[in-house]
């Protein structure tokens, strides 16, 4: 049976990843209803978070959920919001059992669920799967427990590790079309997408998702303590088809945050770091009170490294090229944030992967 269970739920599991960055603010859950060895229902989180997963499978499988098993990637809710309670609704459904990965650490939730369950007569097991339902739905465990948002750091850097030349050089296109296209789709497993203003000064991005069939728009975030985004930048130009957040701290005038929310930029306020920059702590908590559940990083070198350095990158990608930039240029990480990566007490490596030419180092925090 465990073999059996665990088949189910790594469907379940993979599943659920089609809707990463599309569910805020509510974990992207996956359920499958299986009777007889046959799947009868599935569904994952809609877009928005609503509706579940379990009503979503209840619905498809009808009365074939009578009897059967649902494999669900994180526990069932007990509580009543905007929709009654899965639990009571598979209770109802007359299914005979739930194999679930995690219990849900919500408050609100917190092994309710199964109790729920439990009373009824409905066989409850948990924890097949759990590994790696603890990485997919590593957001949503962090927002419930510290308030803020999972974070995927990525970079891009040349053989000789620079990600930039020197100041006023112009923009490097560091990696080929397989790196790039890789990172649009990593950025569409994200709530939102994070850049210094630094970068947004140096590159003027749009921080869109260019996919064929995608038409997600992840909020766009940018840290700029003076508000210095110019107003004549993409990002500023497109705020009204965008949604678009500047984390400033007091020290961004009255004058220049009017003249950014004429241009359909959100301006919000944090308290500075000691060097007078964005307090990334503060600016990761507000966004998980914006129900924002996971970031994708683009910040460039400092930012990369000041969030390896609090222990606030939970992901890093380093894409890698294989031509040198051959000059002095900026470096993509300090030594800090290098050793901190090394160190198997604070990050694991992942196994590599190559895209064309370019080669993917991946890290994941420890605990």
């Amino acid at each position: 049976m465990r073999d059996v269970d665990e088949r189910w739920m790594a469907a379940a599991l993979r599943f659920g990843r089609r809707n990463f960055g599309l569910t805020a603010p509510n974990p992207c859950v996956a359920a499958l209803i299986v009777n007889d060895d046959v799947l009868v229902g599935r569904g994952v989180t809609a877009p928005g978070g609503r509706p579940h997963a379990e009503a979503v499978a209840l619905a498809e499988a009808g009365e074939a959920a009578r009897g059967a098993t649902m494999y669900v990637t994180l526990e069932p809710c007990s509580h009543s919001g905007v929709t009654p309670p899965c639990a009571e609704a598979i209770v109802a459904a007359g299914l005979a059992r739930v194999v679930a990965a995690l219990e849900d650490p919500d408050a609100r939730v917190a092994g309710q669920g199964f109790a729920k369950l439990r009373e009824a007569g409905v066989a409850v097991e948990v924890g097949v799967g759990e590994a790696q339902a603890r990485r997919d739905h590593r957001g949503h465990i962090l927002r419930a427990t510290v308030g803020r948002p999972l974070v995927t750091l990525k970079l891009a850097l040349t053989a000789d590790g620079y990600a930039a030349g020197e100041e006023h050089d112009a923009r490097l296109a560091i990696t080929g079309e397989a790196a790039n296209s890789a990172v649009q789709v990593m950025r569409s497993l994200n709530d939102a997408i994070m850049i210094g203003v630094g970068t947004a000064c140096d590159d003027d991005p749009l921080l869109t998702i260019r996919l064929p069939g995608v038409a997600q728009t992840p909020l766009r975030v940018v840290l700029d303590s003076r508000l210095e985004l110019p107003l004549g930048s993409r990002l500023a130009a497109t705020a009204r088809e965008f949604p678009t957040l500047v984390v400033a701290t007091a020290a961004g005038s009255a004058a220049r945050e009017a003249a950014l929310a004429a241009k359909g930029v959100e301006t919000a306020r944090v308290e500075p770091d000691p060097a007078g920059g964005v307090d990334l702590g503060a600016t990761l908590r507000l966004l998980g009170q914006r129900g924002v559940t996971r970031v994708f990083s683009e910040g460039g070198p400092r930012a990369a490294s000041r969030l390896i350095a609090l222990g606030l990158a939970d992901e890093a990608a380093l894409f890698s090229a294989v031509k040198p930039l051959g000059r002095p240029g900026r470096p993509a990480l300090d030594a800090a944030a290098y050793a901190a990566l090394a160190d198997r007490t604070r990050y694991r490596p992942l196994a590599p992967e190559t895209y064309g030419t370019d080669a993917l180092r991946r890290w994941e925090r420890v605990g």
